[in-house]
């Protein structure tokens, strides 16, 4: 019965999904030709909010059957066992494609009911169009599901067990990295729906720019802890020692972020300085279309990756209609109208928005490198050759433009807006100057490092004090909320950018054969396996190492795994991590090596953690920015409002 409660719900949805549509575009028609609203118009807003509801109750249908292992419900039986814990029992929910793409259409719908409640800075008709447009993407996918991914759909005879879900997905990053992912991809068709309707109603000035800066940024944040999430999750969890492989699905995740960056600073710009119209509408189309081809690329079964969902070439043609229709719509109605967008007002080439504009494009041209290194495969493949693209080449084409726009970074929130000259600022840039070249100096003189490790962890030295200059002559007290934010996650890119390039630089890494008692040295550890024994947790079996850790003020144990699922079965390394204020211990068990032998592979990763702590520090900033944004529009509002009621009154006298 829970299963059919949240199918209905489902269609009911898509209806109230399509009287959204049709009210939006009645009211925006109307109220254009016209300037009346259409009455059915008024339906719109109540559509939205119930159309959102109405999902919400689908999807914790889906966790009910889920939590209670339903096996009657094919969905579940295919995805989760009567064995699984429960935490593991729920994430599956999203563990699989139906699942994800109710999630995915559920926060959707959320995110539209929370449009059409609380939004009421633009006009009437702008709001219809935005909440047209939004509708006019549910559709898609509602249509998607009810037709082509049924996550209720009923399974006769009802399993007995269930297949179980995919063992590397048995963690807890499950619960968390796909829901902060699919935030941030909702929150960019927001995002494009302000756009689209920016476009529609010839509304593409400071005021758009404003409404959409906290979605943007709220996108942002979302994807900039689901990447994070990610990345953490398959640097323990596979085994293999690495925070990012340049995977096609890990750089579908990627794209968007860049797409979304590009535009933050965009819409900063507009918002403040009534620059860069065309240029904002543009990367707004460009940060959904990025999001569309990840789905694309993650569920239409063109992948081969951990972190795909293969399925059939059915529902990949569905998706891939889906690209079309909205990703070349967006840019039809952008080619369309982006010659009647004014201008907007000019600025020199040092000012902030030249600066802001030079790291839009240093942005551009890394999506650009991305998005060609993962489709370019796809293509030669389809041609009958394939081709393997990695770090050789992400790592120093992406580099040509990270480096130029890292170090434009070093200033630009230094700079004025409008006009300014580097000698008005030229003591903190002979400071920062200085700084970076005496990190590179010591950087030569004293390690092995390579270039680009150089380069990272010399702009990051300089980039830590660099993101503080623009306190210099301010109260603190006075400070912006938002310009703490903005602050505070230029921070942690100098944070993360350290982690980064001194785990390339400085990683030691040892692959071993030892027997109980054996000792190997590794960085400043000596490590002793002590014994491997068998042993058992819920729904699996492991070989479970002890590596005694002395050294480095350090006397611990590590208990590496080598772990055996049945249901189904598959066997998984569970790496054991010792965290240190200055870098990670990781430990693998792999298979015997015969005469009472077990290989190790360990690394020693410095400051490798600074990675993930960095990217807390980004999230935290853009999270005080939106705080910091929605209260000065708020004061701002109250203040308009109080000079109406004066005036009001003044005039009643």
């Amino acid at each position: 019965m829970i299963a059919e409660i949240g199918l209905a719900a489902l269609w009911l949805a898509a209806g109230l999904c399509a009287l959204q549509f049709i009210a939006g575009v009645l009211g925006v028609r109307e109220a254009g030709a016209h300037g009346a609203v259409h009455p059915v118009s008024a339906l719109a807003r109540p559509a939205a909010v119930v159309q959102g509801l109405l999902l919400l109750v689908a999807f914790a249908c889906l966790l009910r059957v889920f939590a209670v292992t339903d096996l009657s419900v094919s969905l579940v039986a295919d995805n989760s066992h009567v064995d699984k814990p429960f935490i593991y029992r729920l994430a599956a929910a999203w563990g699989n494609h139906e699942g994800s793409m109710l999630l995915w259409v559920t926060i959707l719908g959320l995110s539209g009911g929370l449009v059409a409640l609380f939004e009421r800075r633009m006009d009437d008709r702008f709001m219809k169009a935005v909440l047209a447009a939004q509708a006019f993407i549910a559709l898609g996918f509602l249509a998607f599901l009810l037709f082509s991914s049924n996550p209720f759909a009923r399974l006769n005879p009802p399993a007995d067990f269930g297949a179980g879900l995919n063992p590397l997905l048995q963690d807890i990053g499950l619960a968390f990295h796909p829901p902060t992912l699919y935030l941030g991809y909702v929150g960019l068709s927001v995002a494009f729906s302000f756009v689209v309707a920016g476009l529609v109603t010839r509304q593409a000035g400071p005021e758009l720019a404003r409404v959409m800066r906290p979605w943007v940024l709220a996108a942002w944040v979302a994807l900039t802890l689901g990447i994070a999430a990610g990345s953490y999750w398959a640097y323990y969890e596979l085994g293999w020692g690495g925070w990012w492989f340049w995977d096609p699905v890990e750089n579908a995740s990627l794209m968007p972020w860049l797409a979304a960056t590009a535009l933050l600073h965009s819409v900063s710009v507009l918002a403040a300085r009534d620059a860069l119209r065309t240029w904002t509408i543009m990367l707004g189309v460009v940060a959904f279309s990025m999001s569309m081809v990840g789905t694309f690329l993650v569920r239409s079964g063109i992948l081969t990756s951990v972190h795909a969902f293969a399925v059939d070439p059915e529902r990949g043609a569905f998706i891939l209609g889906l690209l079309a229709i909205y990703v070349g719509g967006g840019f039809g109605l952008f080619a369309l109208r982006a010659g009647a967008l004014a201008e907007g007002k000019r600025f020199a080439m040092v000012s902030r928005e030249g600066a802001l504009v030079f790291n839009n494009v240093m942005l551009s041209g890394i999506l650009a490198v991305v998005l060609l290194g993962t489709l370019y495969p796809l293509a030669a493949e389809a041609l009958g050759t394939r081709v393997s693209i990695g770090p050789p080449y992400y790592n120093p084409v992406s580099a040509i433009f990270a480096v130029p726009m890292l170090l434009v970074l070093l200033v630009g929130p230094l700079l004025r807006w409008k006009r300014d000259s580097l000698s008005r600022i030229a003591v903190p840039l002979a400071i920062v100057g200085a700084l970076l070249a005496a990190s590179v100096t010591v950087l030569v003189l004293f390690t092995d490092a390579g270039v680009l490790p150089i380069l990272g962890l010399a702009i990051a030295v300089a980039l830590a004090l660099a993101s503080w200059l623009p306190l210099r002559g301010r109260r603190l007290k006075l400070v912006p909320l938002a310009l703490w934010g903005s602050m505070l996650a230029h921070f942690g890119v100098a944070v993360s950018l350290a982690g980064m390039a001194s785990e390339t630089a400085f990683s030691i890494e040892r692959l071993v054969a030892v027997e109980a008692g054996e000792s190997v040295a590794l960085g400043p550890y000596q490590v002793t396996l002590q014994e491997v024994d068998p042993v058992a947790g819920p729904n699996w079996t492991a070989l479970e190492g002890r590596l005694a850790i002395t050294g480095g003020g350090v006397d611990t144990v590590l208990r590496p795994q080598a772990r055996y699922f049945t249901d189904p079965p598959q066997s998984t390394s569970e790496s054991a991590l010792l965290t240190r204020w200055d870098g990670q211990f990781y430990a693998i068990l792999g298979d015997a090596a015969g005469e009472g032998r077990w290989q190790l592979r360990l690394w020693w990763k410095p400051f490798v953690t600074l990675i993930w702590y960095g990217a807390l520090l980004i999230a935290l900033g853009g999270l005080l920015s939106i705080f910091g944004h929605l209260r000065a529009s708020a004061r701002s509002r109250r203040i308009r409002e109080e000079v109406i009621r004066r005036r009001a009154e003044k005039a009643a006298l």
